[in-house]
C-alpha cells in the first residue's frame, strides 16, 4: 500500500480547510485551490486547478455540491495523472455520486463525512468510503488520518447514508427550536431550560452550541450552516421521491453561508415575510454587496449611530457606498444574529447582534409593511467599546 505524496484539495470552505490543514500537520504535501479565491492561509494554495493536480496522486474534493463536482472535475481532468486517486468527501446526490464513479471508474473513491468543523480538525470524522478495493487501500491512510473509515457497497450507497444522516440533524434542529420557543412562551428561564435539554435526546447539540443558545455569546462558529443543511434535505426529497416536513421549517431562518445551523434554532417565531429584509441585509454584510441593503431598505431609509464618537446619519445611498461589492476579508469569522422581533400590524422593531472581528455591534430596524412587503424603512445602531 503506498501513501499518497501529494494531495490537492479543491474546495477550501470550513471542512475543506479544516482537513487540509490536518493532513498539512501530519506531514503530507498539501496543495489547495478554492472557487472563492478566499483561503485561510493555513495551508499551501495555488489559483489554478490544473496547477494543483497535475503533481498530485490524490485529488481530494470537498465542494458543495454534484454540480461544483462536476464543474471543477470537467476543468481539471486533462491535467490528472493516470494513477491518480480522486477521493470524494462532497455530500451529493446518490444519482449523481453514481454518474462521478461510472466516468471515473477504479480510481474514484467517493466518501462522504459525518461530523463538522471540529472532528475534521480533531481527525474524529466518521467516512463511508466506497470504492475499488485497490483504490480504497491507497487512500486508507488519508481516510485515518481524518476519521474513522466505515466501507460501503458503492458510491450511490454511500451518499444515500450521508442524506439520511442529515436528516436526522435538520430533525434535530428543528425539534430544539420548537422546545425554545415553547419554553420561551411559557415564560421558562433560558438557562433552566437548557440544563434539562442537555440531559435528553437533544444533549448533543445544546451542549455544543449552548455559549450561543443561553445569549452569553454574539459569535457562532459556523460548523455546518443552515443552507447546506437545507440543500441536503432537498437531495433526499428529490432522490426518495418523498416530500419531506423539514424542507418547510429549514425555510424559515436566514439561508446562505451567513447561517449556522445554531441560528435555526433561536430564530425568531415569525411570519418569513418579516424576516426577508433581515436576511438581505444579513447577506449584504456577508457578500458586501450593496444591492442586497437595497433590496432590505426602503429608498429613504437613514442608518444612524455614533462612529469615531461622531453622530451620523447616512441616506441609503451613502451606505451602500461603504461596500465594495466584495465580502470582508474576515468574512469566515463573522456572525450576525437577529435577538427579536415584534410585530405591531404594519410596522415591526427588530433587533440584531452583528460579531465582526473584534468589534460587536447590535442593530436596532424599524420596519414597515408597505405594498404587502417588508422593508426596513431606518436602522440605528451601537458599537460596544
Amino acid at each position: 500500500m503506498t501513501t499518497p505524496h501529494t494531495i490537492a484539495v479543491l474546495g477550501l470552505g470550513r471542512m475543506g480547510d479544516a482537513m487540509a490543514t490536518r493532513l498539512t500537520a501530519q506531514g503530507r504535501h498539501v496543495v489547495g485551490w478554492t472557487r472563492s479565491g478566499r483561503t485561510a492561509g493555513t495551508v499551501e494554495t495555488t489559483a489554478d486547478p490544473e496547477e494543483a493536480v497535475a503533481k498530485a496522486d490524490l485529488v481530494l474534493l470537498t465542494l458543495f455540491d454534484g454540480p461544483a463536482c462536476r464543474q471543477v472535475l470537467d476543468q481539471v481532468r486533462d491535467a490528472l495523472r493516470p494513477d491518480t486517486i480522486v477521493l470524494n468527501t462532497s455530500t451529493v446526490a446518490p444519482a449523481e455520486a453514481s454518474d462521478l464513479a461510472r466516468r471515473l471508474g477504479p480510481s474514484y473513491v467517493h466518501a462522504p463525512v459525518l461530523g463538522s468543523v471540529p472532528a475534521a480538525a480533531a481527525g474524529a470524522l466518521q467516512l463511508l468510503a466506497a470504492g475499488d478495493h485497490l483504490a480504497l487501500d491507497r487512500v486508507r491512510p488519508v481516510l485515518d488520518s481524518l476519521g474513522t473509515v466505515r466501507r460501503v457497497d458503492d458510491a450511490s450507497t454511500a451518499a444515500a447514508l450521508k442524506l439520511i444522516a442529515n436528516h436526522s440533524l435538520a430533525g434535530a434542529v428543528l425539534a430544539l427550536r420548537d422546545s425554545l420557543r415553547q419554553a420561551d412562551a411559557l415564560g421558562l428561564p433560558r438557562a433552566q431550560v437548557l440544563d434539562v435539554l442537555e440531559l435528553g435526546r437533544l444533549g448533543g447539540l445544546v451542549t455544543a452550541k449552548r455559549p450561543f443558545l443561553a445569549g452569553e455569546s454574539a459569535a457562532v462558529t459556523a460548523e455546518f450552516t443552515i443552507g447546506a443543511l437545507a440543500k441536503d434535505m432537498a437531495l433526499l426529497a428529490d432522490a426518495s421521491n418523498t416530500p419531506l416536513r423539514c424542507t418547510a421549517g429549514l425555510a424559515d431562518p436566514p439561508a446562505g453561508p451567513e447561517a449556522d445551523i445554531a441560528v435555526a434554532a433561536v430564530v425568531p417565531a415569525v411570519a418569513d415575510a418579516v424576516l426577508e429584509p433581515l436576511r438581505a441585509y444579513v447577506r449584504g454584510h456577508a457578500t458586501g454587496d450593496p444591492a442586497h441593503f437595497r433590496e432590505a431598505f426602503l429608498p429613504t431609509a437613514h442608518i444612524e449611530g455614533l462612529r469615531d464618537g461622531m453622530f451620523v446619519s447616512w441616506r441609503l445611498d451613502e451606505y451602500c457606498a461603504l461596500f465594495p461589492g466584495r465580502p470582508a476579508r474576515g468574512e469566515a469569522t463573522r456572525s450576525r444574529r437577529i435577538d427579536a422581533v415584534d410585530v405591531h400590524g404594519t410596522v415591526a422593531t427588530a433587533t440584531m447582534t452583528l460579531g465582526h472581528g473584534t468589534d460587536l455591534f447590535t442593530d436596532i430596524f424599524l420596519l414597515v409593511r408597505a405594498d404587502d412587503s417588508w422593508r426596513i424603512a431606518n436602522k440605528a445602531y451601537h458599537r460596544h467599546s
